[in-house]
């Protein structure tokens, strides 16, 4: 984890550095991807996990108002902020780090992102957590750091617009610090400073007002905030907050070019470990990699002054983290997965991929502009291999890995459909008007086979293990729950590799159209699909002992196009199991989720968690598009 590099071991893992190269230089023919339009999807996310009243301009439209009496209790308003995954609690420290990924996104990517047509869509998520916590820092030595109880919150499956849970709210003050979340609010907000500077001046004095007493906060009164609020522990433990009060004060330097905090991150790099601390990690919880490479871009761009000797101490743990990830580091590198994908632990393991991958796209940004040249123990690196890995991380995100997956919900025609979260897997209140509750979530749709009703664009799921193995089921929390730690880092990447490749990216165009609403008929069932479907056809598939009940579930019209929603069941009406069983689809021009594709032209099989198909048994999958349906047929099976 936090690991002290280990010295007088010179074996070098040859075999791995050969398998990456291969790797990187694989020809990429099928995998065009638009990373514009990830880049859309995953801003739709934010929406997704959006607590409050929501905007008029909410485009997510299966979400509704939620958590409107947050800290009432406590007299103070709480309400706003950002839900932290499938579930509904507002934990403080992920959720102020990923704000400052997104923030220093903008900082960096500001053409970029501009160049999309995103800078709006972009500063609106900062916005909606920064005004979060403007409400949460009531004075300045007092920060509410978490709503609501993990725990109970756990207990039941509910949407947001119904929650019956505890909104319990959690302070910090100085009988109760926490320096990690509140050094990590300062530097979100210290970040958020720049990204508004040059369009709104007073929302930036502001953010930065409080990110400084935010700042004082953190270091005068020192502690853990998982020891002030021990229901934390269990989903969020802090390791540790130096790496917080050094990434803090680097951004509070970036933001003021006060020499205060530059003196500050020397004058402690050793007793708060930015120097010591040779990580292989940067995540919600580990910060010291990006502590490190934030002020090695001081020491490129000739700011060091003084400080210099201290800041190549910095850049040298900053080219320790990016030759680990390199493979080239001497033996001491991150794990990969077979597939290449960066493995740090079983749990939400994508988000260390994401983190990791923006981290080296901005360090290959910097040395690139200085036209430096990364030395690894294991020889020189052009930063335009730094940046081949960071896109490696990414292509393998949406559907370059051994399972063909997108792991980037609505991205691509082959995502998983059960994602782990409350509100994807329950009927949206515009739809299903009365309340669902905490049992009945579970009872009729948390077990529930089908597909979620809603999909939720851009939600970064957990992903595969270390074997690239993925199970596509809603109770597989540690691979298919989202959260916002794991996608807020996605901006920046997908931002940077989109300039690159020359795509427009646009939602409206790319996108799987949102969900629309069904006909007011509706009336679920437990365990029954999610529509009621106004025509259907039920057939025999020639030469196979299958059958298909092909129905349309839902239309709707945008613009001079009208849009079907196709449910498929393939049902195995024979006494024996079939097995590699592959669909030929014709016509289809739209978006399939529920198959995989093969390389063959038109061509479907069974995706990878089902390996079988057993007598009596039926599979489902969905496809969406405009005029007549696509055509589908048995090509082969066993």
């Amino acid at each position: 984890f936090r690991e002290r590099r280990r010295m007088g071991i010179s074996s070098k893992l040859q075999v791995i550095s050969v398998l990456l190269v291969g790797l990187l230089a694989l020809e990429a023919v099928s995998y065009n991807f638009n990373y514009g339009d990830a880049m859309d999807k995953t801003l739709l996310f934010f929406e997704a996990q959006r607590s409050g009243k929501l905007p008029p301009n909410q485009r997510v439209k299966w979400r509704g108002d939620s958590g409107l009496k947050d800290g009432f209790l406590r007299g103070v308003n709480l309400v706003g902020g950002y839900y932290d995954a499938g579930d509904h609690v507002k934990f403080g420290l992920p959720m102020a780090y990923s704000l400052t990924m997104l923030g220093w996104s903008v900082v960096d990517y500001r053409k970029e992102i501009a160049d999309l047509n995103q800078m709006g869509n972009t500063l609106a998520a900062i916005k909606w957590g920064t005004d979060y916590f403007i409400k949460a820092h009531t004075q300045p030595n007092v920060l509410w750091a978490q709503v609501g109880d993990g725990d109970s919150d756990h207990y039941c499956w509910e949407r947001a617009e119904d929650m019956t849970t505890p909104r319990t709210a959690y302070k910090l003050d100085p009988s109760h610090p926490g320096s990690d979340l509140a050094g990590e609010a300062a530097a979100a907000l210290a970040a958020a400073s720049l990204a508004f500077k040059p369009y709104d001046s007073s929302y930036s004095n502001l953010l930065l007002v409080h990110a400084k007493q935010l700042f004082s906060f953190a270091d005068t009164f020192r502690g853990l905030y998982d020891d002030s609020i021990p229901n934390a522990q269990a989903f969020y433990t802090s390791s540790g907050y130096s790496d917080e009060l050094l990434w803090a004060a680097a951004w509070l330097y970036r933001a003021t070019y006060d020499e205060y905090y530059l003196k500050y991150v020397v004058d402690n790099a050793v007793s708060l470990g930015g120097t010591g601390w040779a990580v292989k990690e940067f995540s919600w919880d580990n910060k010291y990699a990006g502590v490190q490479i934030l002020l090695t871009k001081i020491l490129l761009d000739g700011a060091g002054g003084s400080y210099t000797p201290t800041l190549k101490q910095y850049q040298a743990k900053a080219d320790y983290f990016t030759c680990a990830c390199l493979q080239k580091n001497d033996g001491y590198n991150v794990a990969l997965t077979p597939g290449g994908l960066i493995y740090v632990r079983e749990w939400n393991n994508l988000q260390y991929a994401s983190s990791a991958a923006f981290l080296l796209a901005m360090y290959s940004d910097y040395l690139s502009e200085k036209k430096i040249v990364l030395t690894c123990p294991e020889g020189q690196v052009q930063p335009s291999y730094v940046l081949s890995f960071a896109k490696s991380q990414a292509d393998y995100i949406l559907g370059k890995n051994p399972k063909a997956i997108s792991y980037l919900v609505g991205y691509g025609q082959n995502y998983p459909i059960h994602v782990h979260h409350r509100g994807a897997s329950i009927a949206p209140i515009s739809v299903l008007h009365t309340a669902v509750s905490c049992i009945e979530g579970f009872e009729t749709w948390y077990r529930r086979p089908q597909a979620n009703p809603n999909i939720i664009h851009g939600a970064l799921l957990g992903g595969p293990s270390k074997t690239d193995d993925f199970s596509d089921d809603r109770s597989n929390y540690e691979q298919t729950e989202p959260t916002l730690s794991g996608s807020a880092p996605l901006i920046g990447l997908f931002v940077k590799l989109q300039s690159l490749s020359g795509y427009p990216g646009s939602y409206r165009h790319t996108s799987p159209t949102p969900y629309q609403k069904p006909p007011a008929s509706y009336h679920p069932q437990p365990s029954t699909p999610y529509y009621k479907a106004p025509g259907s056809s039920n057939y025999k598939a020639p030469g196979a002992p299958v059958t298909f009940l092909h129905s349309i579930i839902s239309t709707w019209t945008i613009g001079p196009t009208t849009y079907y929603k196709h449910r498929v069941v393939v049902k195995n009406t024979s006494q024996k199991q079939i097995t590699n069983l592959k669909f030929i689809i014709e016509n289809l021009s739209g978006s399939l989720w529920g198959l995989s594709p093969c390389p063959e032209k038109n061509t479907y099989e069974l995706p990878q968690w089902i390996k079988i198909l057993k007598p009596g048994s039926e599979l489902t999958f969905v496809y969406v598009q405009g005029g007549a349906q696509a055509k589908v047929s048995i090509k082969s099976y066993h």
